[in-house]
This record gives structure tokens, sequence and C-alpha cells, in this order.
């Protein structure tokens, strides 16, 4: 089998990325507050990744930053200083989306690699190679690909050019999210990180005559989304990945929450890890994927054309975060932060790096004082509670509630 690939996840923020490094990562990608495709994601100052970069180098965890956003004349004066500013805190990548930046780290950010993000439309080996002879040393490859396509790119591509691909995540109606939608709907622009993703909305019919009377638009069947997308979730073909020689796989989601990008990050480590030892991945952390916030999955273009999907585009959110855990003695004496309202009685579940969800009642807990606590109500209050056994710091408590 190739060589074993890289999990590499999102970190919208410190909450994010404390996750992703806790639950196996073996690099992030994050932004600083400018040059990153996402812009609502809670990103970094320059101090914020100075200390991100030192703690990820502290567990051994490479650090990428997104500078993928297509820069005007005006932003691009600002460059090179933020460039130098990477390379001084020890960044070991920088995500670009054309020439500019990949010529400018050259210059400003020599100790820096350069990856070429999916926003350049990578689609066969010669755009690699181009890529690489310009100093790129990996390509971040278009979702649009199948598995033979990535698989030929990867064989035919430059020895020594690593090849990325997304595995896990949210997709786009347009090509490699080159889209206009958002930016002619609602002024906010895609290729700048401000995607409203106008795409999943459901929408109606009005004629121009008659202002305030809408007519419903139905497919066969009665679905009305008409442009909408599933996620994708490759977790069930990480070997296939392995033997297409895939370097890296990418889970999508510097937006979504802590507890995404745990779960998520945690879930592809063990696959990973189990497909490189060719053992077959534990159940308990396939079922993990099910129990993030998603819309309904698919393989995307991995094996062929995904279709059209006209159900509704609405998030699958069964499952809540009730608190996190801050430490854990050798006897199952925690420490947690509530996030939502439960009460003793309640049936839980506890997952951590490496520990498996295991479900239990909850008992009766204590507040900071050591007076008996019912049911811990106030958002971030720390509060005592037995577990039935030592966990990590960063475990999470969780409850499956349906949201519909």
């Amino acid at each position: 089998m190739a060589a074993k690939p890289e999990v590499l996840s999102p970190a919208g923020d410190r909450e994010r990325l404390d996750m992703a490094l806790a639950y196996g990562a073996d690099a992030v990608y994050l932004a600083g507050d400018s040059f990153g495709m996402r812009a609502f994601a809670g990103n970094f100052d320059r101090d914020g990744l100075k200390d991100a970069v030192s703690a990820a180098h502290a567990k051994g965890v490479r650090v990428h930053v997104t500078c993928n956003t297509l820069a005007r004349n005006g932003e691009v004066a600002r460059l090179p200083e933020y460039l130098e500013y990477l390379d001084a805190i020890g960044a070991d990548a920088v995500i670009a989306a054309g020439p500019d930046v990949l010529d400018l780290c050259r210059c400003h950010a020599p100790h820096v690699q350069v990856h070429m993000s999916t926003q350049t439309g990578i689609t066969n080996y010669e755009a690699a190679r181009v890529w690489h002879e310009l100093g790129a040393s990996r390509v971040i490859l278009a979702r649009e690909l199948s598995l033979d396509e990535v698989a030929e790119l990867k064989a035919k591509a430059p020895r020594g050019l690593e090849v990325e691909c997304f595995v896990h995540g949210a997709m786009c109606v347009s090509w490699s999210g080159r889209c206009l939608l958002s930016n002619y709907m609602t002024g906010r622009d895609a290729s700048r990180g401000a995607c409203a993703q106008p795409c999943r909305y459901q929408y109606a019919l009005m004629e121009e005559k008659r202002p305030g009377e809408y007519f419903p638009v139905f497919e066969e069947g009665g679905e009305t989304f008409i442009m909408n997308s599933r996620d994708m979730c490759m977790i069930d073909h990480i070997p296939e990945l392995i033997q297409a020689g895939v370097d890296s796989l990418k889970i999508e989601g510097r937006a979504k929450s802590a507890y995404y990008a745990a779960m998520t990050t945690a879930a592809y480590r063990h696959a990973v890890d189990a497909a490189a030892e060719g053992r077959p991945l534990d159940p308990a952390w396939r079922a993990e994927v099910d129990k993030v916030s998603h819309r309904h999955y698919s393989t995307g273009f991995w094996f062929g054309q995904p279709g059209q999907y006209t159900d509704s585009a609405r998030y699958v959110r069964d499952w809540q975060v009730l608190a996190i855990v801050q430490s854990c003695d050798a006897l199952g004496n925690a420490r947690l932060s509530l996030r939502n309202k439960f009460a003793a009685g309640d049936e839980i579940e506890v997952v951590g790096p490496g520990v498996p969800a295991f479900a239990m009642t909850a008992p009766m807990m204590r507040d900071m004082d050591g007076f008996g606590l019912a049911e811990p109500r106030r958002p971030q209050m720390a509060f005592r509670m037995k577990l039935p056994r030592q966990v990590p710091p960063l475990s999470i408590v969780r409850a499956c509630r349906p949201s519909s």
C-alpha cells in the first residue's frame, strides 16, 4: 500500500484548533484576519496566528495558512509584509489561489511551502506540472475529479509534488467554488470568502405584475431545492484513496463548530490508521461522521457524477454538545464546562481523544463549591460530575436530541 496520508483538519478559531490537535490531526489549515476564503470563521489575528503555530508545532502538527482570496490592487500591496510575518512565525505552508502569492512567497516567505488552492481548478497532470515548475510543493485538486483521474494525475505528476484532496464536508454546485451567484444576489463574494450559499435557498416564483404573490417551484415528487448538493463523505473509501497516492486528506469546515472539528478529525484519524494497518475501521469511530451536523452524504465526484439532489438542503442535527471536560482524575472525577442544559437522570454519551463513545446516565452533579447540582444551567459554568472512567481533557459530553 502507498504511504500513509496526512489528515488535514479545519481550524476556524482557537477552540477548533485545540480540538483538531487533541483529536489527531497531522496538519491544520487556518487563516489570518485577511486573505482567507472563510470571512465568517473566527480566524486569527497576528498574535493568535503566532500562538496557533506554536501550539501546533508543540504537538508535531503542521500549519497551513490560507491566502487564497482574489486580492485587489488595494490589497496586494499588503501581501509582502503579511507573508514575511508568516515566514517569521514558522508557518509551514501558504495556500495560494494564483501566481501572485506564489511569486511573492519566493521573495518574502522563502521558508514557507506553497500549496495551490482548489480555487485554481487543477484537473490534470499538466496543470500540476506547471504549478510545480513555478515553485508549488503541493496541489489541492478540484473536487470534480474521479478517483481514476486523481490516481492518473498523481502517477504522472512530477516526483515530489504532493496531492491534496477534499474527502469530507460541503460541496459546491459551481466548479471548484468559482461562483458569482452569491455576489450577484447578496453582494457577498464567494471568491473573497463571503459566500451566502444562495444555491441552497428554497425558491418560489413571483410574476412581475403580481408582487407579493409567490408560486412554489416544484420538481418531480414535490421537491423545491433545485440547486443544492449533498455533503461529501469518503470515510468508507480510505484504502482506495491511499492506493491512488493521495498525500493529504482534507476535511472541509473552517466555519463549522469545534465539535465538528473534533469528531471528523477523530473519525478520519482512526480510518487512516486502520487502513494503513490493513484492518477495518472500528464502527464506533465510523459512526462519528453521522453524529456531527451535516447535509445528507454522498461520495461527491469520486465515483462518477453524484447526480442532482432535490430533497431538503437542511442540516441533520441529531446530537447536541452538553459539556466539555476540562480535567478528569484516575477515578473519573471530572471538571466540566457547560455548553447546553441537561439534568441528572438524562441519557448521555461521552467521547474523547482516543476514547470511543460510551453511554451513561447523568448522575447528580456538584457546583464548584461542592453543593449538589441536579441541572447546571448557566452557559460556560464550571461544575463537577463523576464519570465511569478517566477521560482526557477536551472530551465531549453529548446527547441525542433530534432537531425535528
